[in-house]
Parts: structure tokens; sequence; C-alpha cells
């Protein structure tokens, strides 16, 4: 498992920020039960910067606490059957072999407002968003009641079982 953290915000955690992303980020991998290793990108910025990301791709001009850029398009969440087409060679990376999942932007300074807001740690609430974030790449949604519902219990279950519930 490759994971590529880069951290453009200007406030910091007092914790090992990255090892609990890539702790999430392979309990997510396993929890989905991916049959591949994986690839995933994730950057940690401000405010201004993730504002700016909402406004270019989903022309929401605020800021939010997470952003998800899936490379997988999957018609099932989470459904690897697909990626044995021959077509799904561009998923992977050719220098690795590993199946690039995509890019999680996180805002730090929401990271810091939300876990004092819900009465939680910092690393629960990175832990919360890397976990919801990586269902997206999976192709998860929660646009309708149902889909919510079944992404909850998904994150709850992958923060549960590395110790990070609420």
């Amino acid at each position: 498992m490759t994971v590529e953290i880069e951290s453009e915000a200007k406030q910091t955690f007092d914790f090992d920020y990255k090892e609990l992303i890539c702790r999430v980020i392979s309990a997510a991998v396993d929890y989905e039960k991916c049959p591949y290793e994986t690839e995933v990108s994730v950057l940690l910025t401000d405010d201004p910067q993730i504002k700016e990301l909402n406004l270019e791709h989903r022309e929401i001009d605020a800021a939010t606490d997470v952003l998800s850029f899936p490379a997988v398009d999957f018609k099932v969440p989470a459904d690897f059957d697909m990626l044995e087409d021959e077509a799904a060679i561009l998923y992977f990376n050719q220098d690795t072999g590993e199946l690039f999942l995509g890019d999680i932007v996180v805002s730090v300074e929401h990271v810091v407002a939300q876990a004092k807001e819900y009465g939680h740690s910092r690393e629960r609430e990175l832990g919360f968003l890397v976990a919801h974030s990586m269902l997206h790449l999976f192709g998860y949604d929660h646009i309708k009641e149902e889909e919510r519902a079944v992404m909850e219990q998904k994150q709850r279950e992958i923060l549960d079982g590395i110790g990070l519930s609420r």
C-alpha cells in the first residue's frame, strides 16, 4: 500500500497524523476486502484552498471538511470484479501495479473545529474524515437516505475496528 501524504496547512497536529491516516486507509481497504495493493494520495490543507477546490470541482463556494476525488469509476460500490476487464488497466499504477483509488483533501481547520464541536479528539475527527472519504473512493455515496445509512454503518465499523470509537 502506498499512501502519499502532503501537508500545506498552516496549522499542525500534535499527534502522528501520518500514521493515523495510513492506519485508517489500511483499515478501509481491508474492510472492503480489496484484493489489490492500493495507492491513495492525501492532502492536508486550509479552508481557503479547500474552498477553492470545492468551487472548482463541485461549484460550491464554501470551505468544507473533506473532498474525495475517486480515480476508479465503480458502477457498484467496491465491486472489484469490474477491474478484471482489460480497460481497467488504466486504474493501476503501471510502475507499482497498485490500484490507484484517488485523492483525499482534508481541511485541518475543519478537523480542529469539528472535533471541538462534536466533543471528541482531533484524531477521531481526522480518522472519521479519512474513513468517510475512503468510502467515497470505493464508490459509496450518501445522497439517498439508504446510502447514507450504509456509509454511516461502514464508517463506524472501520473506526471501531481501529479503536477510534466515538
